[in-house]
């Protein structure tokens, strides 16, 4: 006879109910803000198939940072930092409710990597959306640069920011935003192969870091 786990449908009832409740949900979807890797739709398609670009947006007082070291990309993945006056831009994806759990494993909730926030974004047209934004639990406390260098820890690398680059230009990001993000040093790192492979991304030139 099969043995039901109560505690555990109780669990995953509530999980759902709480999913449910986020003020990033609407109906059966969820607004997701992207800054980093996900701006690239090839990439959140891997594990979110049902990502759909809505538009883009900026999350205000809050600046863009490198920190920590994901092995699969070879350096620092990106996260956002409270900073007075600054803009973080990226694209907002609608997402449905079955992806939720895929889009917090593909960013390390479940190993305290990083943690979801529900924040204010705004759209060009002024409009202010709650999204479902990711920050490293552990987010940095300092600058990535010293005396105007930027720390080789804080680099993230060569493959990671192109695939930045290619996908703030494919969401419509604003001129200003890309040629930042094509300013950022990299440490030359292309990551893993196969992830390379997926995102059909040719990095084979000028790998040399700014």
């Amino acid at each position: 006879m099969l043995k039901v786990n109560y505690m555990f449908v109780v669990w995953v009832i509530l999980q759902a109910v709480f999913d449910m409740t986020l003020p990033e949900v609407i109906g059966n979807k969820f607004l997701y803000f992207a800054y980093g890797s996900n701006l690239l739709a090839k990439r959140i398609h891997i594990k979110n198939p049902t990502a759909v670009r809505k538009c883009i947006g900026k999350l205000k007082n809050h600046r863009l940072d490198f920190f920590y070291y994901a092995t699969r990309w070879g350096g620092a993945p990106s996260t956002v930092v409270p900073a007075q006056g600054e803009n973080v831009w990226g694209a907002i994806w609608e997402i449905d409710m079955e992806n939720l759990d895929s889009l917090d494993k593909q960013e390390g909730v479940h190993r305290g990597v990083y943690q979801p926030l529900s924040l204010p974004i705004e759209t060009p047209r002024g409009e202010t959306l709650i999204c479902r934004v990711y920050q490293l639990v552990n987010n940095p406390d300092d600058f990535p640069t010293k005396n105007g260098v930027m720390l080789d820890e804080r680099k993230p690398s060569y493959s990671y920011i192109q695939v930045l680059i290619n996908g703030a230009i494919e969401s419509g990001l604003p001129e200003y935003y890309v040629e930042f993000l094509k300013s950022v040093e990299h440490n030359g790192n292309l990551g893993k192969p196969e992830l390379i492979s997926s995102l059909n991304l040719n990095l084979t030139q000028n790998i040399k870091s700014d």
